[in-house]
């Protein structure tokens, strides 16, 4: 039996990278997991394929979390298809980086809107499906609400306000014995890294502060988040935990 055999897991933005590699590692601990996904059917149901041909359970469900409805509906799905909830993993975000300048409505929105909105809600509707027993909420926040790189002002505020919703949210829903803790990557080797235009200069920058001299693989931060939503984890809530080599 694995560390989460019984449990049910839900993932956000769950189709690729760090989302997907994280659904992958909860299922291979013994979850039953949802791959969350809003625009990459396909991404998503090669997860679970992935996840099912290893012998574990999932099953892909589209839901738009930055509106409240279709959060409500993710969750509704987790229960209905499995029979509960024990964990939400919030990974689902955008990012984009942008001088002072450049920003518009539009890119403020759409990363607060899915960074931001979507994880309260996600997380207002999986803390109301909960039971007695309580449960794990998992934030994945970046490295970059600790230090904040020059462009990123609005990024790097959605992912502060993960920090403090985290600890906030610790505070409320103890008493309800669900965990809400936070998981800060760094730099991280993914499909959307890699396709951005200057990401072998952000390796060469940032790897000679990393005192593990290497960015990040998806399955270093996934390990990471199965641990918090195991038993062994019972006793950490409100942490915000840098999953970064040690890059500061």
């Amino acid at each position: 039996m694995g560390k989460l055999t019984g449990k049910v897991a839900v993932v956000t933005g769950a189709s690729k990278g760090i989302g997907a590699a994280i659904a992958q590692e909860l299922a291979k601990d013994g979850a039953s997991v949802i791959v969350n996904y809003a625009s990459s059917a396909q991404g998503a149901e090669a997860v679970v394929a992935k996840i099912e041909a290893a012998g574990g359970k999932a099953k892909a469900v589209r839901a738009d979390v930055s509106k409240p409805a279709e959060a409500q509906q993710l969750i509704d799905a987790a229960v209905s298809g499995f029979g509960r909830i024990d964990i939400l993993v919030n990974n689902a975000a955008v990012y984009e980086f942008l001088p002072l300048q450049q920003i518009t409505e539009a890119h403020f929105d759409r990363m607060f809107n899915l960074n931001v909105r979507g994880l309260v809600f996600a997380t207002q509707a999986a803390a109301g499906a909960m039971g007695d027993e309580g449960g794990s909420i998992i934030n994945i926040g970046s490295m970059a609400s600790l230090t904040p790189p020059p462009g990123g002002v609005v990024y790097s505020a959605t992912k502060g306000a993960l920090d403090v919703i985290t600890k906030s949210l610790a505070g409320e829903l103890g008493p309800k014995k669900i965990l809400v803790n936070a998981v800060l990557p760094g730099p991280v080797e993914t499909e959307g890294a890699q396709s951005m235009a200057d990401w072998d200069q952000f390796k060469t920058m940032l790897v000679p502060r990393t005192p593990l001299g290497r960015v990040g693989q998806p399955r270093d931060i996934a390990t990471v988040v199965s641990f918090l939503a195991s038993e062994d984890a019972g006793w950490i809530t409100g942490q915000i935990i840098a999953a970064a080599g040690g890059l500061s």
